[in-house]
This record gives structure tokens, sequence and C-alpha cells, in this order.
């Protein structure tokens, strides 16, 4: 599909402006779109950080998806929702969601393709068919998968627009002094380690809710409810706060490790996902069951979920 375009106003790049018209599409994305020659700019390939000025053609190309050359895996899979347009899986902890460095195989994206025969969204690309968000290998619960394109692009609109509701449960090193609250506070890339993300002026705007549910000996448990999607936003928050997730080492740091009964993961669920239907508009609420493990930790603690 090709798409031609005048620019109204002069813009500062043409990524941006590709991205500010087509929003379901990553930036990344459409930088390889255009590295690949399938954007001109007046007619010629342009490169990303060209300048868009008032009057200049735009011409887009979407190229057809490629066929995945990932090989299907009969792996298992708990379907929580599912139709001709989307489903919901709850993901278990310790999966990897989709193949990259030290994963190439045994992904969810694997099982995907063989529960679905194929059927998933090209969007996400060779590697990411149908995967409309993303969650952590350590963290479980509610994932959300379009099988179609369409559905895709409406749902990650919805994504985008924060009409998507993502609520998750937490359990916590302390007790908050406060019921709720808000952390409102910008994500980055860590300064010096590199594997991490950080509160940080120069980071992305990144807004959690939080609610304090019950509290056992040492540890509490929380509701929130992300707002924005940055890579380890709750982990980042939570920890800033000074209430680190359960069992994890990379932002728990000392109090972790004197944890008396480790947790193995970090003890963080996407428990329940709002949406409304990208094809009829129906609200679909979905909730993915607590963990076993989540809940041996809890008890470890006193603290009965």
């Amino acid at each position: 599909m090709t798409h031609v375009l005048i620019a109204e106003e002069d813009a500062r790049r043409l990524d941006a402006w590709l991205h500010a018209r087509f929003p379901e599409r990553s930036r990344s994305s459409l930088q390889k779109l255009i590295v690949e020659g399938h954007v001109l700019l007046n007619g010629r390939p342009s490169v990303a950080r060209a300048h868009v000025r008032a009057g200049d053609r735009i011409e887009l190309r979407f190229p057809p998806p490629k066929p995945a050359r990932l090989v299907p895996e009969a792996r298992p899979l708990e379907v929580l929702v599912e139709d001709a347009d989307l489903l919901v899986v709850n993901k278990p902890p310790g999966v990897v969601v989709h193949p990259g460095a030290g994963h190439a195989t045994g992904t969810l994206v694997h099982a995907l393709l063989h529960h679905c025969r194929g059927q998933l969204s090209g969007i996400g690309g060779e590697e990411r068919p149908g995967i409309v968000h993303r969650l952590d290998k350590d963290t479980s619960g509610c994932l959300l998968v379009a099988k179609t394109d369409a559905a895709h692009r409406a749902l990650a609109a919805a994504l985008k627009a924060r009409a998507l509701e993502k609520i998750y449960l937490v359990l916590v090193h302390g007790v908050p002094q406060t019921s709720s609250g808000r952390i409102a506070a910008p994500i980055g890339r860590h300064a010096v380690h590199r594997k991490r993300m950080a509160v940080s002026k120069k980071g992305r705007e990144a807004i959690t809710d939080w609610k304090l549910l019950i509290c056992g000996q040492g540890i509490g448990l929380l509701e929130c409810r992300i707002h924005t999607g940055r890579t380890h936003q709750i982990r980042v928050h939570l920890a800033a706060l000074g209430h680190p997730v359960v069992g994890d080492l990379l932002y728990g740091g000392a109090r972790e490790r004197s944890r008396k009964v480790a947790a193995q993961r970090q003890m963080l669920h996407a428990w329940q996902l709002g949406l409304r239907h990208p094809t009829t508009d129906q609200e679909i609420r979905v909730t993915a069951p607590i963990p076993e493990d989540f809940r041996a930790v809890a008890r470890a603690a006193d603290l009965q979920i």
C-alpha cells in the first residue's frame, strides 16, 4: 500500500513527521522503511533526519509483511480470550515473548505461531508477529496479541491513546506510608548501567498509579495502573518510591539480597486488561489468575491473597 502526502507545515525530521501521521507504527519501523527506500521525499529517497518543508511531497510504501521464518512450536499456551481478530494469553513467568539474542526458540511467539497456525498480524515484523505490547521475561499475566493487521493497527492506536487499561499486582518491600498515590516521573536509559532504566529528566513521560491492597510482614501488595508503557516502568517507579518489587535483583539491591525467603523472579503480574474490541467496539475485560509462585512468596510473609 502506498500513501502520498503533502506537508502542510515545516517539520524538523522526516521520521518524526511520519510517526505523527502513522502513530500505530513505531518510529524505528518507519526509520527502517526510510533506509530501505520505501519513503520518497519529493520523488527521491531520503534519510530519517531530513527536514520536511511545507509543500513537500512524501510517498510512503508499506511493503507486504515477510512470511515468518520462525518454526511453530507446540508449547503450552493458556488462552484467556480468543476470536478471529485477537487473543489474550496468560504468559507464564520465565517465558520470553519474542526471539532475540540468546532466545532463538522456546518463546511465546513460537507457541502462538503453532496455536494460530500462522494467522497472526504481520505488523510486528518477522520476529514479533501479532505482538501488540510486551512483558518482561519474568513478568506473568495478560498479553494482548493481534491476529489481523487491521486489529493490530486499531489496538496499537488504542495503546498510544492510553485507551488500554493495564492493571498489575505487585509485591513490594516495605509498606508505603499512604494508601495510594501517583508516580509521574520520566524514565530513560541509566547513564552508567546501560541495561537499566532510571528516573531521568531527559527521559520520556511515565505515569503509574498505585494503591495498597493489603500488607504482611515486611511486604505489601499493590495494585498498579500504568498510563504509559516505558521499559521496566513499574519496577523503576516503585524502586524510586523506596519500595522495590520483591524478587527484582536489578532494582531491588541490598534489600532483595537480604531476604530470608528469596523470590525466584520479580513478583509482578499483569493481572487485568481492559479494552474495546477493534471490530465490534465491545468492552472486554480479562483477568489472569495469580500464579502459585506469587502466592507462595506472599504466604511466606503472612500475606494471604
